[in-house]
Formats: structure tokens, sequence, C-alpha cells
């Protein structure tokens, strides 16, 4: 009986769940690569160039970045806050295991696609307050090092926490985060498409 009573105490003391090793690495490579394509697309421009758009009703250079600035805050709070406060369900996140890795790259392809449009929640639709190329990219790497530092220290069980940011989609913590990366890339294209666009100014 003694046996028994410390083996249950020592799985009520037990850690819950945490993040895996590789989905850690997964994701800090997505976010690590999403954000050199950033900097990359909005280096050396001219303010002709950051503020050129190629209809009245398309968004600059400037108005992207300023959005996916907004965006990062926005993305990661709603991971670290509003899923992992959602009732953790370990069992589902069992059952889906298997299936994980195709869903995380499915959803990335899906993020890319710019064929299919969205609308902006309006707390990240841009406002006009980054000036410079030099300032978005200081903001932005400021925003994205602190979604960089939740996931290189976390030991969350993110798999476990689940959401549904739109219907038909469930998706879980690591594909929250994965979120923050591809929706940085959809708007990477967003930007070079300004860039393709008639009448961008060649310097």
């Amino acid at each position: 009986m003694k046996l028994l009573a410390a083996l249950l105490t020592l799985s009520l003391l037990a850690p819950a769940a945490s993040l895996q090793q590789t989905d850690r690495e997964r994701v800090l490579s997505e976010l690590h690569a999403s954000r050199k394509q950033f900097l990359d697309t909005i280096a050396g421009l001219s303010p002709a160039q950051w503020t050129f758009k190629a209809g009245p009703d398309r968004w600059s250079i400037a108005e992207v970045a300023e959005h996916l600035i907004a965006a990062e805050t926005y993305l990661s709070t709603m991971v670290t806050k509003q899923i992992m406060a959602t009732p953790a369900d370990a069992a589902k996140a069992e059952a889906r295991k298997p299936t994980n890795s195709k869903m995380d790259e499915g959803f990335l392809v899906q993020l890319r696609d710019r064929s299919q449009k969205a609308q902006a929640p309006g707390e990240i639709v841009p406002k006009g307050t980054i000036k410079t190329p030099a300032d978005a990219a200081a903001a932005f790497k400021s925003a994205r090092e602190k979604t960089l530092d939740y996931v290189r220290t976390t030991n969350d069980a993110l798999r476990d926490h689940f959401f549904t940011p739109f219907p038909g989609a469930e998706l879980d913590g690591i594909q929250g985060l994965l979120m923050i990366a591809g929706h940085n890339e959809r708007h990477v294209l967003q930007m070079l498409e300004v860039k393709q666009a008639p009448g961008y100014p060649a310097k």
C-alpha cells in the first residue's frame, strides 16, 4: 500500500507533457527563415519604393510591413495567452500525432497561397505609423525576438491545446506559431508583387 501511495503521489507531481524538441526546432527554423525574407525584402528601399502603391486599393510595402509588425505581437499573444488558456486535450493530441507533420506543412502551403484573399482584423490594419524601412526593420526584429525567445525557452505542451481561427481549421499551439511564419511569408510575397507592379520606381 505504501508503494502504491508513493507511485500515485509521483504521478500527481510529474510534469505535464512538454514541447517536443523536434517541434521547437521546426518552429524556430520557420521563424528564422521568414525573418530573413522580410528583412531582405525591405532592405535598401528608397522612399518612393517604400510608399509606392500599385492601385488605390492596394497596400504599399510600407503598409504591408506595418501590418506584419502588428501581426507578430497579435498572433504571438493569441498562442501564448489565448490558446494556452484553453483546456488541454492530450487524447486529441495523441490521435493527431501521426499526421502532425503533414498537417503542419499543409497549413503553411495554404497560408502562402496568395490566390486566397483574407480581410485583416482591425487591430492589425496599417495606420501609417512606420515611416521608414529602418524603422520597420528595428520594430520587426524586436517583435520577432520576443516570439523566438518564447519558442526557445517554453516547455508549454503546445500540441495539447487547440483553437479554430477560421471555419474548418482546428489548429494546435505549434500550428499557431507556424501561422506567424506562414503569414509572414504570405505578405513577403505581397511585397514582391508590389515590386513587380507597373510603375514601381527604379529607385
